[in-house]
């Protein structure tokens, strides 16, 4: 722990975290992107309102554009009525639901007298031979975004499809479609499937009956679906397909055997142009300004007064307003392949992505609502900002007022999603995080060969100042000074001046102990001279025995008085010793290491807590009573063994404990080895008087704490541990 705070608080980690002070450029570079965008968005607001007002100026003064009498239904001969479609038709999902607000336009036709048209030869047939109840359908058309819809739901009694294993296509119920395009030029086109499925439309060139005639047309799309009372068929075509005449017409077959034609039933003639009825639209003139203003990447819509669309061009998913340029697929880079991996991915994550297969369900019905209509409606252009359901799309509409003879017709509506102005927000965000990691990244690593430098530099020095003092304690290197003009450089001199005014210090007090020692040394004569006169005593092998008790018991006395003397100012000061809250982690992991420096022949293993804990107490003393135990350790320990020290807390105490490899305690002397004077070394350790003090100051710091210390052999190899306990403060 403490090393990693010491990490924590390097150079190198204060100059990288000075150095993200940086982050605040691209902070205002994304608030600048962000202003820009509310630009951009006004900017398009305005764009959007000035398509609306010039296709309203394109409109104004054509009441007769907005005559009601136009949407009245059609009922008349061979001709078929487009009715306006204002939201996207799916005619590939098996029904026609998606008509349900259309099919109160849909026309009936039927064969025989009951037909709505009788007056048209051509429009129904019966071939006597064959009985069947009557043929019909009903049918719808509707356009959208420059499209021609249709469904035919047909009353079939016996529908008999295509064999797969036949190649002709008109031995089987089929629709056919008879039109003029736009050149002038007449075309029929059948529709036979083999099942429920996708049309495959083919245009007939010549006879239907010889299969080399026949052309596949894939612009024409729809589906196939059987009912309960005979099939369904929905239909797309693109307008560009299209004249101004068209017919639709149902072919019967009721044996599957025989497969002759069994009765036709037709929206007018279709074997010749001049038979085809004729398309009638509510609003071509309105069609035709529309696509003559050109207008792309809008959705465009005219409503009348009524609120009631009467021309709808354009998809809101595509309308963005803004043509951005497709970024080039080819061979990437190194850097666009790791952007790719790496970037992409946290981008789409923190950028919010513009999304295109959403729905704009304000426009599902035939009419719309809005304030922006209504507003509009009243005579006063208006923008509006709307968000949809899903949060993520916002859409910008313009309303502008179509005018004749001052009075209000209708309201010209131009939509356009904010998509795009999103994905160029997305791309020039990304561009800058780009450039400013790329900065920041080359920032960085140069601060931090910089901070590396500097911390080198300092760990040099630092280095040279731990090789200054040998084991003993004595001055044996110095420092060399540095010639850099720097701060650590003036350091570095500092530290070499103040070392050599220490240096001479030491060799005074080294002196001065010499000349104490040669003061003391006529008073230690004088009792040598008198224990020299002794041995003349008459008995003179009883003098040399008290002669020789009397000096070891001067020498033994002399180291007492040592001994005592700092056991007694121990217990001076430990009463009138204050306490404080220790954090005993960072005492014992300072001890730790600092005994791995002072006993470098030792291996120390430390197992720390990694939560503080805390007693109340004084660190000195603490680490005072660690030297005690780790140096009895170090002395009773086999070569080689390594000494462990543990700190933990454990049911409201702090414990501490020192355990060595070495010889047994003996069973009496456990409780006996911290009181004074108690030594348990073995005769080769006692060439000088030991009187085991160590161990008894030990206790006494450990009872200062309110604590308790013991010792005790282990089991699982030979060895001991003295354990410290301490309430936890």
């Amino acid at each position: 722990m403490a090393a990693f705070t010491k990490k924590l608080f390097s150079i190198r980690a204060k100059l990288v975290f000075a150095s993200s002070f940086l982050l605040v450029i691209p902070w205002l570079g994304y608030l600048y992107i962000l202003e820009m965008e509310e630009y951009l968005s006004r900017a398009q607001e305005q764009t959007v309102l000035g398509t609306a007002r010039a296709l309203a100026a394109a409109l104004s003064e054509r009441p007769e554009l907005f005559n009601d009498s136009s949407y009245s239904r059609a009922t008349e001969g061979g001709d078929l009525y487009v009715y306006p479609v204002f939201y996207p038709l799916a005619i590939d999902d098996g029904n026609i639901l998606d008509w349900r607000d259309y099919q109160q336009y849909e026309r009936h036709y039927q064969e025989g007298s009951n037909s709505p048209n009788p007056a048209n030869e051509f429009s129904s047939f019966r071939n006597s031979s064959i009985a069947g109840d009557p043929l019909s359908f009903r049918l719808m058309l509707g356009e959208y975004n420059r499209s021609l819809y249709a469904y035919l739901r047909v009353i079939d009694e016996n529908v008999v499809l295509r064999d797969r294993e036949s190649l002709r296509i008109d031995r089987s119920d089929n629709l056919r479609l008879g039109l003029v395009n736009r050149e002038g030029v007449f075309e029929n086109y059948v529709i036979a499937p083999y099942a429920d499925e996708f049309i495959y439309p083919y245009r007939i060139d010549g006879d239907i009956s010889d299969i080399s005639s026949l052309r596949y047309e894939p612009r024409i799309t729809g589906r196939w679906n059987r009912t309960s009372e005979g099939y369904e068929v929905e239909l797309r075509l693109p307008l560009e397909m299209l004249g101004d005449k068209l017919a639709l017409s149902i072919y019967d077959i009721d044996d599957s055997e025989e497969r002759r034609l069994a009765a036709i039933v037709s929206t007018s003639g279709i074997n010749s142009p001049e038979l085809l009825g004729t398309l009638r639209r509510p609003t071509p003139e309105i069609d035709r300004i529309v696509a003559g203003m050109g207008l792309s990447n809008s959705r465009v819509q005219v409503v009348d007064r009524s609120q009631r669309i009467l021309l709808s061009e354009g998809d809101i998913q595509s309308a963005n307003g803004l043509m951005l340029e497709e970024l080039d697929q080819g061979e990437q880079s190194l850097w666009s392949r790791l952007k790719n991996t790496l970037l992409r991915p946290l981008y789409n994550q923190v950028l919010s992505q513009p999304i295109s297969n959403f729905v704009d369900e304000l426009y599902q019905q035939g009419t719309v609502e809005g304030e922006h209509i209504i507003s509009a409606l009243r005579g006063v252009p208006t923008t509006n900002f709307r968000t949809l359901g899903n949060g993520e799309t916002r859409i910008l509409e313009a309303a502008f007022p179509i005018m004749a003879s001052g009075q209000v017709l209708g309201v010209v509506v131009v939509d356009q999603n904010m998509n795009g102005i999103r994905t160029f927000r997305n791309q020039a965000l990304e561009t800058l995080f780009d450039t400013m990691l790329g900065i920041m990244l080359l920032v960085i690593t140069v601060l931090f060969l910089f901070a590396s430098g500097l911390s080198n530099r300092i760990r040099s020095l630092r280095n040279q100042a731990e090789q200054i003092i040998d084991d003993s304690g004595r001055i044996h290197n110095t420092i060399s000074p540095s010639r850099s003009s720097d701060e650590i450089g003036d350091l570095s001199r500092s530290f070499s001046n103040i070392l050599d005014r220490l240096t001479q210090y030491t060799d005074y007090l080294e002196n001065m102990s010499s000349r104490l020692s040669h003061e003391l040394r006529t008073p230690v004569t004088v009792v040598r001279s008198s224990l020299d006169n002794l041995r003349l005593a008459a008995n003179e092998k009883e003098s040399e025995t008290y002669i020789q008790r009397a000096e070891e018991g001067l020498a033994r006395l002399s180291l007492i008085l040592t001994n005592m003397s700092e056991a007694s100012r121990m217990e001076q000061i430990l009463k009138t010793s204050d306490k404080e809250a220790v954090d005993l982690t960072k005492v014992i992991a300072a001890c730790t290491e600092g005994y791995r420096q002072v006993y470098p022949h030792i291996n120390f293993n430390a197992s720390v807590a990694e939560q503080p804990v805390m007693i109340m107490g004084n660190a000195d003393y603490i680490v005072q009573l660690m030297d005690k135990l780790v140096a009895n350790a170090v002395e009773f320990s086999y070569e080689g063994k390594p000494i462990r020290v543990k700190c933990a807390s454990e049911e409201n105490e702090a414990v501490i404990s020192v355990t060595n490899s070495g010889p047994y305690l003996a069973e009496e002397m456990k409780d006996r080895i911290f009181d004074s004077m108690v030594s348990v070394r073995p005769e080769s350790k006692k060439r000088q008087p030991h009187l085991g003090m160590g161990l008894h100051i030990a206790r006494m710091i450990s009872e200062y704490h309110g604590g308790y210390i013991y010792a005790d052999n282990l089991l699982e190899e030979e060895g001991v541990i003295v354990v410290l306990r301490i309430p936890l403060g």
